[in-house]
């Protein structure tokens, strides 16, 4: 007795794949797993015109041939018959999305290489024609060299015509998948667009605006210049946006410190709150405004859809040391912090590329360096115009974010081809429609934002400059004595003892005083300067005016430059830490990421530090 045949859906997902295969068999389905992994398989029954019994089985959702998830692996396997989990279907039923068929038809052109008889079926074409949209089957099906049949699987259109058509594709024995097909994302690309705008007979101007706007962003040489500068002005607003709101809040902060001074006594309590909370946590909320401009544009960037297609620009730099471009997305939600970045990693399927982004995203964090480093700018080097609309502070800044990026490419590479060594995953993923940013959602994401960064000043940072100011304050030099109050301090002399380790990368007291807290917090280390000189400061004057008037006076500039070079390497802070121990099941890669995280800022910052003092800084 002879099997019935076998018929495979298969197709992108959300292309409608699902409603078609329940439209096809009804209640006649059966569901199961197949052997070895967790991929659930759906199969059922139907009948065609001529009353023959097929098998129909609804495959995973895949982009293409060249597997980056388990699900994605069986429907590889299935369709070339290599995983032994079906028979090679006798032929396979395609479903595209017809609104989004230039993206979904490369996958399309993969299967139809296989050899293997396919019929395609172009769903949704309802929706497509409720926006404007106007397809030609017949010309599509002369391009694609195979049989297409719109259906609109949810209501039930088009089904006789594909069961009709499916019929003369099952006469024969099942034909040998070829063993290898273009995996070429590019050569795909190209040609799935071609056939796409072949088979348009009209479209609406959102659309032809949508593949102007494409044609510009994708480009290859366009593309990444336009992502450039984006990224610099971005680095350029948060200086110049942020500006007034950030003096406002430190004359706040001045005014609440006075406040308190005049009207409290003298003695412990009033230190506290001036010396160590206030000249702490005041130092660091001063520069909230900076961070919620970053977020403001990160939040437009990922809602306008934007975001997607930077990462597919990303893929051929990633490429060249052994990631996806799928790694980008995860890098650049750790502009905000690393733990967001680390934790987005989940959405990519190979282990390798995985660990590698975790180890790499710390590198790539820009906002908890942000008090840091608009510290040191903006005490160090002046704010003169270099071009229009250019100012020399937002150009050292975005100087360190490319730094940033610069050493992440390269500890990947290394990785890549050492600890990490394995094959580079594809990366394909839908596009999504370019839209305007809901403010609402826009605003809802600050708000939240700016509660978690108050959060943690309110708690980390506050707890640690408590700590610090404790360990400052405490002993007390006697009186008359001519030693400061925090060089006869616990922490003084805990900061003495570490200077002696980084005074050859021309670090001082206070950067070392700095550099232990800030491992509970990136930010601390602001706070912590802060603390440091409103003890050391016998006249009351702190704050993040007094901190930069302070910085000029104790700093050369190749101390700063250097500083600065080291928060760009330097590990992150302790829940960085956790989190990559969390995800990576063990403290063996944490301690490693330390490790190569601490040698290359210490190499860094000591090599800036020299080369500034060579050049005459």
């Amino acid at each position: 007795m002879h099997a019935a045949p076998l018929v495979a859906l298969v197709g992108n997902p959300n292309a409608g794949k699902s409603a078609l295969f329940n439209a096809l068999t009804g209640a006649r389905q059966k569901v199961g797993n197949y052997p070895g992994v967790t991929v659930e398989r759906h199969s059922g029954r139907m009948v065609l015109d001529d009353g023959r019994p097929i098998e129909l089985v609804d495959l995973p959702g895949a982009y293409s041939l060249d597997p980056s998830s388990p699900d994605e692996r069986v429907t590889r396997d299935v369709v070339t018959g290599r995983g032994g989990f079906e028979r090679l279907p006798d032929a396979l039923v395609v479903v595209v999305d017809a609104a989004n068929l230039d993206n979904h038809l490369r996958f399309t052109l993969q299967l139809i290489a296989l050899g293997v008889p396919v019929i395609v079926a172009l769903n949704m074409i309802d929706l497509a024609e409720r926006d404007g949209l106007v397809l030609d089957p017949a010309v599509l099906e002369r391009e694609l060299g195979v049989p297409v049949v719109s259906t609109v699987a949810v209501r039930r259109r088009g089904l006789d015509e594909l069961r009709a058509k499916l019929s003369p594709l099952l006469g024969g024995h099942p034909v040998p998948a070829v063993d290898r097909v273009e995996e070429n994302i590019v050569v795909l690309q190209r040609r799935a667009r071609t056939i796409a705008a072949a088979a348009t007979v009209s479209e609406t101007p959102a659309r032809r605006w949508a593949h102007w706007l494409d044609a510009v962003a994708l480009h290859p040489v366009v593309g990444p210049l336009l992502l450039v500068a984006i990224l610099f002005v971005m680095f350029q607003a948060v200086f110049s946006w942020a500006a007034t709101p950030a003096d406002m809040i430190d004359v706040a902060f001045g005014g609440l410190e006075g406040w308190v001074r005049e009207t409290a006594p003298d003695g412990f309590w009033r230190s506290l709150v001036t010396d160590g909370l206030i000249a702490g946590v005041g130092a660091v909320i001063v520069f909230l405004p900076q961070i919620l401009i970053l977020f403001l544009f990160i939040l437009v960037l990922e809602a306008s859809g934007y975001m997607v297609r930077a990462a597919f620009l990303m893929d051929r730099l990633m490429a060249t040391v052994g990631l996806s471009g799928r790694a980008f997305i995860p890098l650049l939600s750790s502009f905000a912090c690393a733990v967001p970045g680390i934790m987005a990693t989940r959405t990519i399927e190979d282990e390798k590329d995985r660990l590698t982004t975790i180890l790499i995203a710390p590198l790539m964090t820009c906002s908890a360096r942000w008090p840091v480093y608009t510290l040191i700018i903006g005490a160090m080097i002046p704010n003169i115009q270099v071009l229009p609309f250019v100012r020399l502070q937002g150009l050292v800044m975005f100087g360190l974010l490319v730094m940033g990026v610069a050493g992440a490419y390269v500890a990947a590479l290394l990785l890549r081809r050492t600890v990490t060594k394995g094959a580079s995953s594809g990366f394909m993923m839908e596009m999504p429609k370019y839209q305007w940013p809901r403010w609402q959602d826009i605003g809802i994401g600050l708000w939240t934002r700016a509660m978690i960064f108050l959060k943690r000043a309110g708690t980390i940072i506050a707890a640690t400059t408590v700590v610090l100011w404790l360990l400052l304050s405490f002993p007390k030099p006697p009186p008359g004595s001519n030693i400061s109050p925090v060089d006869y301090s616990i922490a003084g002399r805990i900061g003495n003892g570490i200077e002696t380790v980084v005074a050859p990368i021309g670090f001082n007291r206070d950067i070392a005083l700095a550099l232990l807290p800030a491992m509970a917090a990136r930010e601390v280390a602001v706070s912590a300067i802060g603390t440091v000189y409103a003890i050391d400061d016998a006249e009351g004057e702190s704050g993040t005016r007094a901190i930069s008037d302070r910085l000029r006076g104790r700093w050369s500039l190749p101390t700063a430059l250097a500083f600065l070079m080291w928060f760009v390497f330097a590990p992150q802070c302790i829940s960085t830490i956790a989190v990559t121990r969390r995800e990576t099941n063990g403290w063996k890669w944490p301690a490693f990421m330390v490790g190569y995280l601490f040698v290359a800022a210490y190499v860094m910052a000591g090599a800036t530090y020299w080369l500034a003092v060579a050049v005459g800084l």
